[in-house]
């Protein structure tokens, strides 16, 4: 059991939630409302993602069966693509 992943997870979850499902998108490095084609779909995409790796992450913790390495490296690979597809696909 890794307890530091669980609370990168827990971490993950609340940000999930707070911009996917509360749409708090103040939260987001860098935001600017004028240059966003949708933000309903920006806020639903990155709480979704984050929710995502929330729960690899906690699964992971409780497991523990890699290194947090390597679930560090599959958090920083997925939302670096998320910050590819965001910036191609829904900033103008």
């Amino acid at each position: 059991m890794d307890l530091n992943l669980i609370i990168f997870g827990i971490l993950f979850l609340v940000l999930g939630y707070l911009i996917g499902v509360k749409k708090q998108t103040w939260l987001l490095s860098g935001f600017n409302e004028k240059r966003v084609k949708n933000k309903k779909k920006l806020s639903y995409l990155v709480g979704g993602t984050l929710t995502f790796l929330s729960i690899v992450l906690i699964i992971g913790g409780i497991i523990g069966r890699l290194t947090p390495e390597y679930f560090m490296i599959f958090a920083v690979a997925v939302m670096f693509g998320l910050v590819l597809y965001v910036n191609i696909k829904l900033v103008e």
